[in-house]
């Protein structure tokens, strides 16, 4: 209560002081009394100042510092109050209901009761197990099988409850309650700590109580597992009958009974595995005299079952009087496990994580006044600060000269934090690559929690690892890994871990990656091992059951594609220590500063190829380090580029985009420079998706083939052929050229229609005079052929919607007012455009915002509901998770990138909040919360899809449309399926898995499919299953020399034109979705209110006939007529219509 109680007082007394500021102002006598009241209606005529009126000079004066000191301590207030009651809250949800507590306690009372009735058993040899009953197997690698000692089971010198169930520390959904089973001393002998005598004993033990437990019906399952999974420590898992089955798990830990060895037996420098013993090979000469190797990971295991309830009643001490402080463990937890750090082999566990809240208290880095909160900001920042596996921590106070100093643990272990025992390194599992990550992550959580919503992203948002990092590989199978022990000559490993190659080999392994990857990785981490509970009839669980180990990189955006490695000067000694690290890949190179240097250059054309130089890098080290074979390492990095890929040509289209904008940039400066217009062409700026790189597929480089198409002779134009497929899609550059305003430009709208028409025409002759570039004018546009891409020009006047909103009123006055038109055109010529060049410089900052946005947009096309969401709808998007990427960094590969998109789509709460994309950083806090408090008040009239920009905070222009409430609930839908699915492919380490899937759309629930002839798609080789076949569309080869005589067919998609005539004809009867990559299916789904009977109206016969059933005149449906009219508009281009609901009556 101490803590809650200076909490509140330190939070009264910022009240105070922002209640003194407010009356320091007011320096005259104390108010009048309560009776006074009548007085106070009259005018005063005392000597108090009154407040001075406002004038407007004193409105525009900027805040004094007093009065910013003043909102910024209200407001830090507010946020502290606020993030109380949100911690509050959370803390409720996850602690244990004190109800619950009672039948947990009478669980753990009745399993104490019958451990204790356990009858006693005569001593046999430890390698004879036949006294143990058939229906449990002793859940231990036997291997040696044969070691000395005796054994017979005695019933425990004492069971205690122990860990954070009595500490009050452990959080729902998973409770683990750790109960300590004491060995009598009489079963141990003196030389148990050697060979594995006291692990076996243990396990025989463990195995024991497991057979007597078994058939008790209090208990749901009775099974064995690997305490964080370290195989040489199984445990008992009991879990009660009924509803807390699932909630509660008692684990029985077997220990030692204090003071059975002496410390110093299990310093980390000593040996207690013996070489011989271990390879069972008694001609091994070379050990023979020689220093056995220390074991420290097994001496710190056997430590561990020594000082067990020592660390327990440390805890309990320093938890007694600070309730803070199982506030702040809890609170640590919950971070853990958003984070996967909290479970596996060399996990950061509660165990670890209180320790060291422990070890801030003795060193006052936090004090017994502070509460939850503060702690764990306390602890986040100890850890941001400090680096464990260069510097550990002791939290021993003990001056005795015979404990081993930080020193010699360190060259033990990669991480020190060693217990107040001063002799256990609760560390000592744990790799300093996942050291590194813990550290990372409370970097970053640092960074965010003092943000307004960064309670949410610290402790609420889950943070999978596939998620986290840019790119994953997996080893499999992980049996392998033995060769890699070969290879790097890990025995000693071996021994000392019991034989685990996994975790034997993972350091080594990734010390090779880290050298090799240097600056191109921000953090390189592996996921914890985990190894799965086994049934306690069957064998224990192995080394290969963690199924495969998995690393992750999170990438250096600008470096990690670089194809070079520079190594030293060729005459250093460094020179051999880098041959030999990368083997036949070294060679001499000479660079442009004339030295000669050793270097790696790794061969990649395309920047598809330059994003797999991890991969290259990772395959090459491995093979030549670790004897893991190509094969054996599943590189799940770039995995999706394949839905991006057109036709058989390599690469996924990076370098057309940057065609584009070449061709682009050199048109800009041909237009600034044009001679002779009547108008100085002010600005040109596009608005194509191409020249922000988030074009699915980029502009294909246009040759036509001239048999493929008639010409026109009179404009120089192709037309297709009929008897010939449909040719290639050219997609039209859209770029706006606007012009100077002058008093020359008219005043009514359709006279500017006229002017800017003339004005295309003129354009279209200068271009074609001046730089001979073809052009075909129209009333609207200007098409250029350049460079074999054609660009769509389209001049704008500034003034022009200013002009389409005036209105005339019926009384003679000129009005402004907003129409379809004006906003349409500034939409066009404004917004689009800024949208545009904003976007292209955020990929040039955040080169994977191109690839993400193309993914996501891909996959929505995919869905059958491209013409649902708009493009620059989907880039903003993705850019949202580039600029407010908390808690996760900006992605630095587009594969992480569409996971986080399929991430926002399926999590983000539409209903209440709007979706600000911050764009060059121009909104302050306080336009957020203006943004949010305006669109709380207008919730009901505004898009479902809610997305605010500096330059559109209250519109939310690219969503005003679409989508619709019920397709934004569908693609909340397949967003979530879709993420789960990819995320199980990705973390797989088969190559079998499709990962095409989730582009897959079901066609099960719609109506009807309208089946296309490929013939007619001229975007067919973009499906997502390409075609092992398919039309030639009448383009050249690129390199193909060709005169541009001819202007290709532009913008001809039959499939869209088909589309257009059926929503146009049948829009009010059904909705038609279609993938507009290559899709041979258009889907159909009846619209249900246009089946409700009608009364008979001449106006409504269309597409209706009438109801034979109905005794009144009622117009229903015509649905066999419908679909015959599909067949009939679109013939040629439709195969087959398939109905597949019989839900509606033909």
């Amino acid at each position: 209560m101490k803590g809650k109680r200076s909490q509140v007082q330190e939070e009264n007394h910022i009240e105070e002081k922002v209640m003194s500021k407010n009356l320091e102002g007011s320096k005259g006598p104390p108010a009048a009394k309560p009776k006074a009241k009548k007085a106070s209606k009259r005018p005063s005529k005392s000597n108090t100042k009154r407040p001075a009126k406002v004038g407007k000079s004193d409105e525009s004066k900027p805040l004094s510092t007093e009065e910013l000191i003043q909102l910024q301590e209200t407001e830090q207030l507010y946020h502290s109050s606020l993030l109380r009651m949100q911690i509050d809250e959370l803390l409720q949800e996850v602690r244990l209901k004190d109800k619950r507590r009672k039948s947990i306690d009478d669980f753990l009372q009745k399993i104490s009761d019958l451990i204790e009735k356990i009858p006693k058993t005569s001593e046999t040899d430890i390698v004879d197990q036949s006294w143990l009953p058939i229906s449990v197997k002793v859940p231990f690698l036997q291997i040696p099988y044969q070691v000395k000692g005796k054994f017979h089971f005695l019933p425990p010198s004492s069971i205690k409850v122990v860990g954070s169930y009595l500490l009050g520390t452990c959080i729902k959904p998973e409770i683990n309650v750790d109960v300590a089973v004491t060995m009598p001393q009489e079963i141990l002998q003196a030389k148990d700590n050697l060979n594995q005598r006291y692990l076996r004993k243990r396990a025989l033990y463990l195995a024991y109580i497991a057979a007597k437990l078994a058939y008790r019906k209090i208990f749901s399952s009775v099974k064995f597992a690997y305490m964080n999974s370290n195989h040489l420590k199984p445990v008992l898992l009991l879990r009660p009958h009924g509803k807390d089955e699932k909630m509660v798990t008692v684990r029985i830990h077997v220990c030692l009974p204090p003071g059975m060895f002496k410390f110093n037996r299990f310093s980390p420098n000593k040996n207690n595995v013996r070489t011989t013993w271990y390879l069972e090979d008694k001609n091994v000469t070379e050990a023979e005299g020689a220093k056995e190797p220390p074991t420290p990971h097994y001496n710190n295991t056997i430590l561990c079952d020594l000082a067990i309830e020592q660390h327990f009643h440390h805890l309990s001490s320093c938890v007694s009087d600070f309730p803070g402080m199982k506030d702040g463990i809890s609170l640590l937890k919950v971070w853990l496990r958003q984070r996967q750090l909290d479970k596996g082999y060399g996990s950061f566990n509660g165990f670890v994580v209180s320790m060291l809240v422990a070890y801030l208290l003795s060193r006052n880095k936090i004090n017994k006044a502070m509460n939850g909160h503060q702690v764990l900001r306390n602890t986040l920042q100890f850890l941001a600060s400090t680096d464990l596996t260069v510097k550990g921590i002791t939290m021993s106070k003990s001056t005795d000269l015979s404990l081993l100093s930080i020193e010699d643990f360190h060259q033990a272990f990669e991480v020190v934090f060693v217990d107040p025992l001063g002799v256990v390194n609760l560390c000592a599992d744990m790799t300093a690559a996942k050291y590194k990550e813990i550290q990372f992550e409370a970097k970053e959580s640092l960074r965010v929690l003092d943000d307004a919503n960064g309670f949410l992203l610290v402790l609420m948002v889950p943070k999978p690892f596939v998620r986290t990092f840019d790119h994953v590989f997996h080893i499999t199978p992980v049996t392998k890994l033995q060769k890699t022990c070969k290879k790097m000559n890990l025995l000693n490993e071996m021994i000392d871990r019991g034989g685990d190659y996994v975790s034997a080999s993972l350091p080594f392994i990734l010390s090779v990656l880290k050298k090799g990857l240097n600056q191109r990785v921000v953090l390189l981490s592996h996921d914890l091992l985990q190894k799965p509970e086994w049934d306690i009839k069957e064998e224990p669980a192995k080394h290969k059951d963690i199924g495969s180990l998995t690393v992750g990189l999170m990438l250096t955006a600008d470096f990690f594609s670089s194809v070079l490695v520079k190594g030293p000067a060729a005459d250093s000694p460094e020179a051999t220590d880098f041959k030999s690290y990368w083997g036949e890949k070294a060679e001499l190179r000479r660079f442009q500063d004339a030295s000669i240097c050793e270097a790696v250059v790794w061969a990649a054309s395309s920047l598809e190829e330059k994003r797999r130089i991890p991969e290259f890098i990772i395959k090459h080290l491995l093979h030549l380090h670790a004897d893991l074979p190509e094969p054996d390492i599943n590189y799940a990095g770039n995995l999706l580029d394949c839905v991006l890929a057109k036709g058989k040509k390599a690469g996924t289209g990076e370098e057309r985009m940057v065609s584009v904008i070449q061709s682009y940039d050199d048109l800009s400066r041909k237009l600034w420079n044009l001679d002779d217009l009547p108008l100085t062409v002010t600005a040109v700026q596009g608005t194509h998706p191409a020249l922000r790189y988030t074009d699915v597929f980029p502009p294909i480089l246009v040759k036509p083939d001239w048999s493929f198409c008639k010409k026109v002779s009179d404009n120089k134009c192709l037309v297709p052929l009929l008897d010939k497929p449909s040719p290639a899609y050219v997609s039209p550059i859209k770029v706006i050229c606007h012009v100077e305003g002058s008093g020359k430009w008219p005043r009514d709208k359709d006279a500017i229609k006229r002017v800017k028409a003339a004005f295309q025409i003129r354009l279209a002759e200068l271009l074609n005079d001046q730089h001979e570039l073809l052009c075909k004018p129209t009333a609207t546009y200007t098409d250029v052929y350049k460079d074999g891409f054609v660009f769509r020009l389209e001049v704008a006047y500034h003034r022009e919607p200013q002009v389409m909103k005036e209105v005339l009123t019926p009384d003679g006055m000129l009005k402004s007012r907003d129409t379809e038109e004006s906003l349409q055109l500034e939409l066009e010529t404004i917004h689009r455009t800024h949208l545009t060049s904003t976007l292209h410089g955020l990929h040039q900052q955040l080169p994977a915002f191109g690839g993400t946005s193309r993914l996501a947009k891909r996959w929505i096309s995919a869905q059958l509901l491209a013409r649902c969401i708009t493009e620059d709808c989907v880039d903003l998007l993705v850019a949202y998770l580039f600029l407010h990427p908390a808690p996760f960094t900006a992605p630095s590969s587009p594969q992480v990138g569409f996971l986080r998109f399929l991430n926002l789509m399926a999590s983000y709460d539409w209903k209440n909040s709007p979706l600000v994309v911050n764009l060059n950083g121009e909104l302050t806090d306080a336009d957020l919360a203006e943004i949010q408090n305006d669109f709380t008040s207008s919730r009901t009239e505004l898009p479902v899809m809610f997305i605010a920009t500096p330059k559109d905070r209250k519109m939310s222009l690219w969503t005003k449309e679409e989508p619709t409430a019920q397709i934004l609930q569908r693609l909340i839908i397949l967003a979530s399926e879709s993420l789960i699915t990819l995320e199980k492919q990705l973390m797989q380490s088969s190559e079998s898995s499709d990962i095409k899937m989730i582009f897959r759309p079901p066609l099960d629930l719609y109506d009807v499919l309208i089946h296309l002839n490929p013939k007619h798609i001229p975007r067919h080789r973009e499906a997502v299953d390409q075609p092992v076949k398919s039309f030639v569309r009448g383009l050249l080869e690129e390199d193909a020399a060709v005169k541009y005589s001819c202007f290709p067919v532009v913008d001809y998609d039959p499939v869209q034109l088909y589309l257009s005539e059926l929503r146009e004809s049948y829009g009010e009867f059904a909705l038609f979705f279609y993938d507009t990559h290559g899709g041979e299916v258009i889907a159909v789904i009846w619209n249900p209110s246009s089946f409700t009977p009608q009364p008979f109206k001449l106006t409504k016969v269309n597409g209706r006939v009438i109801d034979p059933k109905s005794n009144r005149l009622l117009l229903i449906p015509n649905v066999e007529a419908i679909l015959e009219d599909f067949k009939i508009l679109g013939e040629g281009l439709v195969k087959s219509i398939e109905c597949q609901s019989e839900r509606w009556n033909i």
